[in-house]
Parts: structure tokens; sequence; C-alpha cells
């Protein structure tokens, strides 16, 4: 099967690798779309981010849906053809977080095209796949697209649920990659009465606007644009901070009301906090992290229209274009989610 390797910063190759055994409780799958994320981009633009470094060829992606090819021994409920969203997420259900019900923290979680451990786990960009069907989540109705889109889906709604009682909360979103974005949506879905979104980029706040804001700031045109909500000690109940960016997040701070809820779901690195406003107004800074429950959630979400992730989906190429993927996802002035098309 070929497969799409990173082997150092802009190294990207499509090489072909052995095909898996499939054991019991697992599926063989026939990859049909993976979408470009960005720690994706961060291996292929810069080798990693922060501390965590490519130490050796790693099979990148994580954003993927897929046919079922074959069905292992013990497993039920799925078919050949059948169309499903792959969840990255494979945490070991033994360790003391699976036992406490926090499988997003397990100390020896399997995360799909991660370079955190040594020897790093392979990613999901492979045309055939083997994967737990415990993984798998019928993907029925949605395209091949839209299922590939759980994952960051799956993202944000794990932090609306960080976030608690969104019913009638005004909500600020910083940054609005794919993530921010979908948290727009996910807030939206939950009750928030107003959403407005910063970024640097037009063409994403033209796509944040599609999909739900109320206001979209460029605050790189209008870098003053926020002080307005700063007032009176400030005006949204909830933050998502999704740029990872020292700068944004002070910003966003700033125009929280008191007991305010900062949600931070971009990974840039550590940041310096204006630890005063965060205590002299009593804000409650809430990390987000990854997810579990909520994957099958998005799924359902879209295969009942509630969510909608098509707007976001701007670029499709064929396997031999995957380094163009990789290219225009890096590009924010024309792209918001490239993916990559396996089969049809």
């Amino acid at each position: 099967m070929r497969a799409i390797v990173i082997h150092a910063a802009k190294d990207l190759r499509i090489e072909n690798q052995p095909n898996d055994a499939l054991g019991a409780g697992q599926l063989r799958l026939r990859l049909a779309t993976g979408g470009v994320c960005g720690s994706d981009l961060h291996y292929y633009n810069h080798g990693g981010f922060g501390a965590v470094r490519l130490k050796e060829p790693m099979i990148l992606g994580h954003e993927v849906s897929a046919f079922v090819d074959e069905v292992g021994p013990g497993v039920a409920g799925f078919a050949k053809g059948q169309l499903v969203a792959v969840s990255p997420s494979r945490p070991c259900a033994k360790c003391k977080f699976c036992l406490e019900g926090l499988p997003n923290h397990c100390l020896n979680m399997r995360f799909y095209g991660s370079a955190m451990p040594f020897p790093h786990i392979q990613g999901a960009f492979r045309e055939n796949l083997v994967a737990d069907a415990s993984q798998c989540v019928d993907a029925t109705g949605l395209t091949p697209g839209e299922a590939a889109m759980a994952e960051p889906l799956a993202v944000t709604l794990h932090a609306t649920k960080r976030a608690g009682d969104m019913l009638g909360k005004r909500v600020l979103v910083t940054g609005c990659g794919p993530i921010g974005v979908l948290s727009i949506l996910a807030a939206r879905r939950a009750g928030a009465a107003e959403i407005v979104a910063t970024d640097l980029s037009d063409f994403t706040l033209s796509l944040a606007r599609k999909v739900g804001a109320d206001r979209v700031i460029n605050t790189s045109a209008e870098p003053e644009a926020l002080a307005v909500f700063s007032a009176d000690k400030g005006y949204f109940d909830v933050l998502y901070e999704c740029t990872g960016v020292a700068s944004a997040l002070a910003g966003g701070i700033a125009a929280l009301r008191p007991r305010g809820v900062i949600l931070q779901l971009g990974l840039g690195g550590d940041m310096t906090l204006p630890m005063m406003a965060i205590t002299s107004k009593e804000l409650e800074l809430r990390g987000s992290f990854r997810f579990h429950p909520e994957f099958a959630v998005g799924v359902g979400l879209m295969q009942n229209e509630l969510i909608n992730v098509k707007p976001l989906i701007t670029h499709t190429v064929g396997l031999d274009e995957a380094e163009t993927a990789f290219r225009l996802a890096s590009d924010r002035s024309q792209a918001m989610k490239a993916q990559i098309e396996f089969s049809v």
C-alpha cells in the first residue's frame, strides 16, 4: 500500500508500506479521505512543534474516513463497503486516567501520527488501515469528506463541554482556522446567543461569518477593534482561544467579563499570562485537550444535519498530489480545510 510519510521538514514522500495483519476485534479499512491538520503542518513545515521533533520517518494523518474492507473475528455491526469515521484516539483503557473516566489523558495513548513518543505512533494517511472496531463510527449518510471532519469537530465539542452551560452566553473566538470555525458551530449548537470572531485573514473570517458568527474582526486591519468590549470590566462570557498566541489570549482576556471562562485550544507553546486580570476578574482558565466520547457525538450531529461542516472543506486533491494539500493548507488566504482523497 502507499502511505504519506514525513522524513523531515519539507521532506514529504509517498512510499510503499506493508499491510498490517487483521486481528480479532479489528477492521481492515480502505481509506477514503484524510484532512490535513495543524499538527500535520507543523511536522511538514518545521519538523515538529515545541519540544516534539521528528526522530524517524512517520506516516502522517489522523483526520480520516474509510470504507470497511474486511471484518475481523468477534466484530459485529459493520459490513464491507460501509463508510466509517475513524477516531485516531486509542487509549489503553487500563491506566489510572482511563479508569477515572479521562481517556483523553491516557498515559499510554496511541494517537495516530504523533512524534511525542519514540518510536513514533504511525499515522492514518495510508491506503490500507487496520483499526480497532471501537475506533470506528458508522458514517452512513455523510460524504467521506464530512466523515473525515469528525476529529476536529470532536475537539471543539470537547472544549464546549468544558465550558459548561452555554445557553444565552456571549462568546469570543480568537483564531478562525478550522478549530476556530468549528468552535463557532459548536458554541451555536450549544445555545450561544452572540458570537464574535477574530483573525488576521479576511478569507477565514468570511467562512466564520458564513457558519454563523454575528460579527467578525480582522485584528490586522483593526488592531483596536476589541477595545470597545473591554469597557466596564468586559463583555464576553466565554473565550475560545484557538491561536496559541499570547497577544490573542491577552486581548481576549481583556474583553471577558468577571467570572468568564477561557477555553485554551491553541497549542502554540508556553505563553505569558496576564495573571492580574485573571485574578481580579475571577476568570477561569480551562485547558481543552483532544476528546473521546465527543467523536461519535459529532458524527451524529452531522448525520442529523445539526452541524454542517461542508463550508470548511475548501480543497480536495488526490493522493498523488498530497504535497499540494499541505501547501494549500499552509495558506490561510485561500484554504480552510484541505483534504486528500485516497479512494471513492
